[in-house]
Order: C-alpha cells, then structure tokens, then sequence
C-alpha cells in the first residue's frame, strides 16, 4: 500500500517519496548500499525526539542510518487522528542487545507519556513484530548508555481503524457487559509471529471482570519464555499486578480480577507458532467486602533445565538514580562455566547474499529441525532433510524417518534454531562431518519459492 508523500514531523522529516520506497532505500542505507544513486532520493534527518502526527509517517532513531549516539535519552509521541488506533511496523532494529534490554533499549508506551501502559521493550537485532495502540496516541523512549551502540531503528506508524470488529485488530479497549477476546487468524490458521496485542477491559465501579479461556494453544515452554498470555489487574502491565502467565496448550483456569480494570497481553516471538486462544470475559458484581475474588492458584511448574536469560526483578524504584554505578555495572555479568569464546561476543548477522554463499559454503541443505542438544556455548542440531543442494564431506544419515544431518551451531544463541521449525543452511564441515555455522554464516528460513533458485545455483559452475 502506498501512501500520499505529505505527512510532516517536528522532526525536520518530509517525506518526499512513497514510504515504502523511503524504506527501501534507507535499509539500503543501513547495509551499506547506495541509496543515493535514485535520482529522487534525500535522505532525511532524523533527531532525537519530537512530535509526530498524520495518517503516517517515518520514526527513527536520531542519526539513522548511522550509529546512535551514546549516553542519550529520546522521546517521540505519535497523534493519530480521533477515532483511530496508532500502528508501528519496525523496518530495522540494531541495538546492544542484552536478554532483558538492560542497556541499549526502546520502550514503546500506550499513550501520550512514559507513565502509560507498557506496550514492549527491545533492543538486540531481532526485528519485532507490528506494536498496535488502543487510542490515537503513542510514545516512544529511547534509552542508550555508554558503550556498544548500533544504527538503531527505523519504523513507519500509520493510522489504523478502531476496533469496531472483535477481530479487526489484535487488541484494543473493551467496556461491554460480556465479550470474547482472540488472537489474530482464529480459527482458521496459526496466529502470526512478532506480535503483541493488549486488551483493556474496563467494567463499571463496583464490578469485576471473570475471564475464561474457552480453547488455548500457544507455544509451549516451561517458563513461557516465546510465546505466552499475561494477565494484570488494572490497566498497566504492572509485573507487581500480574494475575498470571500461560503458555502451552491446557486451558488457564478463570482468572477475576481484584477491580474493575484487566489487561490481557499476548506476545509471540519470531519463531515457532500455534492454533492460538479464544477467551471469553465477564463483568459481574463485587462480592461482599468490596473486593473482587483473586485468581486460584496454579500448581507449581518445576523446570526441567535452567532459563537462558535471567529473570528481571519484579518491581522497579520508582525514581531513578542520578548516577548510573548501581544500575550498570562497569563490566557486563559474568556467567558461569568456561568463558565465552570470543567469536560469540560478535554480532549475530549474517553476511553477503544467497548466490555468494552458496557458491562459498562446503554444505547447502534444506530441513527440519528435528532435535536441539545444547553442549557448553554451543548447540548440537540434528536435521531431517528436504532437500540437499551441496553435501560435499557432510555426513548424512538415514533411518525410517528420513535423511538427516547434524549441524554444529557454534555459539548457541547466534543464530537461534528451534525445533519444528524448517530452514535453509549452508556453512562449513568439521573434522567429524558435522556442519559448522557461525555467527556470520548465511541462512533462510525455509520457503518452497527457495527451491527453484537453489536448484538454478545448483547447475552452475561457481
């Protein structure tokens, strides 16, 4: 979709082009390409902080496409017209990355100002999903501290439709006697990865609000790390306020809240997805005593291995520090266990395109992860093959379910392959005739499309 080259910001932004072509030609920018050979190319500046308003419009981080200055701290409110919802699609995301975002971040917010409702907070490279508003206004807070920065972010916000359909948009402000609530696709086909969706149901004074989970399949995990359903009490996702936490696919027991206020946040990550759920909410009376009735305790889940990332602490202080000693430390955390070596303390991104690659690599496979063994720092994957275009000394296996192979991904977080999920990857082979990937190694995720161009790639000589 294209959009009318009008919309302006207190920024010093005019957009002089279609948006999608700006975009285009500022992630060229942000890879190293020449934009600037398009004869009708001015590539915008972009501050730190400003009003933003129209029906769409560029955010960025100030400086972008170059590095983000260290030691900053940037605001922008986005105003929709009245009646409409605030949509903000990410085109780039390159910041220190950290589990928890403890260094390098941007906070997006439901609303005018930082004290409104959290709607998510990145930083690393992972682009997230479409963050949607439930009214007309948005604001984002950028935060950089003293070291390791990157180019930042890019986003387009547009003006969306309010909620006039319980399915038009993923979220929204619900105040009816009784409603359901569901994740986007349902029930036709899985819900979409990289999105977050809030509900604020709002009763009257003196009601609370029962929610029941009717039908519930989302990414299973022990500590709901990818893919899960929070539920708060009031109208903030309040870590303190949190009446529960599900994933997997056993329907949550109802959860009511303590007032008149809920919020339901659903989060999906990049990866691997589900059917989704559909709940249904209830407004009824206070019980006697003037407090709603609290949410029955779940049984215990006890994990079965240690989370990946740490966990963050359930409250915040309420003021900041004027000094930064006892927030950050002057060397990142150590971990426990052998050192991290030091190819895994570079960027994961991968580098060069599909045909130098395949040209380059010892391997090129198509797959399914089949099984994910973690061993130290890095990961052992094994593979069940579609396709094989290039196998050279990799080793490959067959038994009644298949050919596979075994992938030796040397830092475990970079890239990031889950089970269940198909992939195109090439690389180098070991010693052991293992494929070998790196945090710079080139890989897809698999698409049907691929076959034709890897099989072109195939027949020639490189």
């Amino acid at each position: 979709m294209f959009f009318s080259p009008t919309a302006f910001g207190s920024n010093g932004l005019r957009q002089t082009m279609s948006l999608p072509f700006l975009a285009a030609a500022l992630l060229l920018s942000a890879t190293g390409g020449d934009a600037q050979q398009s004869p009708n190319f001015t590539r915008p500046v972009f501050l730190c902080g400003g009003e933003l308003s129209g029906e769409s419009g560029f955010v960025a981080s100030e400086g972008f496409p170059a590095l983000y200055p260290t030691n900053k701290k940037c605001k922008w409110t986005i105003t929709v017209a009245e009646g409409n919802v605030v949509v903000l699609s990410f085109r780039h995301l390159d910041m220190e990355s950290d589990p928890v975002c403890r260094y390098d971040r941007l906070d997006v917010f439901n609303g005018d100002g930082s004290g409104a409702e959290r709607l998510g907070s990145f930083c690393g490279t992972f682009r997230p999903g479409s963050v949607i508003s439930t009214g007309n206004t948005m604001t984002l807070e950028m935060v950089s501290d003293e070291d390791n920065v990157g180019k930042g972010f890019l986003a387009i916000y547009t003006a969306g439709l309010t909620q006039d359909r319980e399915n038009s948009l993923c979220g929204g402000r619900l105040d009816k006697p009784q409603g359901s609530i569901q994740t986007p696709n349902w029930p036709q086909k899985n819900y979409p990865t990289g999105i977050s969706c809030a509900w604020h149901i709002t009763g009257r004074a003196g009601q609370v609000i029962e929610l029941t989970f009717e039908k519930f399949d989302v990414e299973g995990d022990n500590y709901c790390r990818y893919d899960y359903v929070a539920v708060f009490n009031g109208g903030r996702s309040d870590e303190a306020q949190r009446a529960g936490k599900f994933c997997g696919d056993t329907p949550p027991d109802p959860v009511v809240s303590v007032g008149n206020e809920m919020l339901v946040q659903f989060v999906s990550d990049l990866s691997v997805t589900a059917g989704g759920f559909i709940a249904r909410y209830d407004m009824r009376p206070t019980r006697s005593g003037g407090t709603g009735s609290k949410p029955r305790p779940r049984p215990p889940v006890h994990p079965t291995r240690p989370p990946r990332t740490p966990s963050k602490p359930n409250t915040k202080p309420n003021t900041k520090p004027n000094t930064k000693p006892n927030t950050k430390p002057n060397t990142k955390p150590n971990r426990k266990g052998p050192p991290v070596p030091a190819i895994c303390r570079t960027k994961c991104r991968r580098k060069g395109n599909l045909q130098n690659n395949f040209c380059q690599s010892e391997f090129v496979v198509s797959g399914t992860v089949s099984a994910v063994t973690p061993s130290g720092h890095s990961v052992m994957v094994s593979l069940t093959l579609i396709k094989a275009y290039k196998t050279g000394r990799l080793r490959v296996e067959s038994d009644e379910r298949g050919e596979r192979v075994t992938i030796a991904v040397v830092c475990r977080r970079c890239p990031i392959l889950k089970q269940g999920l198909k992939y195109t990857l090439m690389g180098a082979v070991d010693s052991q005739g293992r494929g070998k990937i790196l945090p710079n190694t080139f890989f897809l995720i698999y698409k049907p499309q691929q076959q034709q161009l890897l099989t072109r790639l195939q027949s020639r000589r490189c």
